[in-house]
Parts: C-alpha cells; structure tokens; sequence
C-alpha cells in the first residue's frame, strides 16, 4: 500500500513539476488539458483522486506520455563510473547513458598513452566527425600527414574520413569529446 501512496505523491510531483518547469499557471494548464484550474489544483496537492482520462489529458498537455508520468521513480545509479582500457592507456566517463540527438554520445576521456607514430596502422577512419575540447594537458592530433597540436581551452573538429588518431603529448590529457555512431564504435570500444 506504501507503494501506491508513494507513486501517487510522485506523479502529482511530475505533473506541478513539468507544469512550473514551463512556466505555466495551472490557468495555462487548465486551458490546455480541458480541466478546471480547481481541480488540477486538488489534483496537485493529493486534495483529490487521479483519474485515468485526467491523467492522459494532463500528459498530452504537458507533452509527455502517460508511462513517464506515472512509471516507478528511477532509481538507477547516477554516478558515472569510469572504464579503463590500460591496452590503449585511455579512462573513459561516458557522459550520456544513451545516444542522443542525431545519435550523438559524449563521453570524457583521460589519455595517458601518446599518439601512435607514424607508418603504423594505428590511424583510423570511419564516417562521420569527431569534436573534443581539451580540459587539461595537450593531445597530438594526427589528421592524414598532420601532426597537430592541442592544448588546454582548445577544440578541434575535423572529418572521420581523414586517417586519424590522437594520444597525449608530454603527459597525460583529459578531453570532453561529442562522437558519432561510428566515433563511438571507434573510439570507445576496445
């Protein structure tokens, strides 16, 4: 029973939540849902019961679907723990759990290792484009016959059809990188 009452209390929360997250008076919601501003009023403070058609018309009005509205509280890990690839002297902090728009995943990376030397197979290519900002450190970014330099408060953006690699220069390097799909695959897959 603790259960219900507690999904109650969370659902009502959502609703005056996205409802003040919008900026909202419960007049604009009442407006956009059909409902009396009395009665999302009760509805928000538990001083009444939620019907189904209410909450459809609440959910549809405030742009979210009904099982986010009253799915269980997550309650999944919020802390990001790194993954340490010691092959290719990299820590990797995935920033995003899934992929976000246009399929895009950012992810912060320490570099220990230096980049690969020339005449090795080490640099790759894969569609797309690569974007990183780095943090602290300088990374040595090959780019075809380039050897590329970038230092701290510095971005580099470049095609992933290029043959590329990067490591740190004269120690180690942290970057905030936003890959592709195939950025992903290629970068942070060991």
């Amino acid at each position: 029973m603790k259960q219900d009452v507690d999904l109650d209390s969370v659902v009502r929360k959502r609703i005056r939540g996205l409802r003040v997250a919008r900026g909202w008076s419960l007049d604009d919601l009442a407006a956009r849902c059909f409902l009396s501003p009395s009665t999302l009023s009760r509805i928000e403070t538990g001083h009444r019961r939620i019907a189904l058609d209410q909450l459809t018309l609440i959910a549809r009005a405030l742009g979210t679907t009904l099982d986010q509205l009253v799915g269980p509280p997550e309650d999944d890990d919020v802390v990001i723990r790194p993954h340490r690839d010691m092959a290719r002297g990299m820590t990797t902090w995935l920033l995003s759990r899934e992929a976000g728009p246009h399929g895009v995943t950012a992810a912060k990376i320490r570099i220990a290792k230096p980049a690969p030397r020339r005449g090795t197979d080490a640099l790759g290519v894969h569609p797309g484009r690569d974007r990183f900002t780095v943090l602290s450190g300088t990374v040595e970014l090959l780019l075809g016959e380039r050897a590329i330099l970038v230092e701290a408060g510095a971005a580099a953006e470049f095609s992933t059809m290029i043959p590329h690699a990067f490591g740190a220069h004269d120690g180690p390097a942290e970057i905030l990188c936003v890959l592709d799909h195939g950025g992903q695959r290629t970068h942070l897959q060991p």
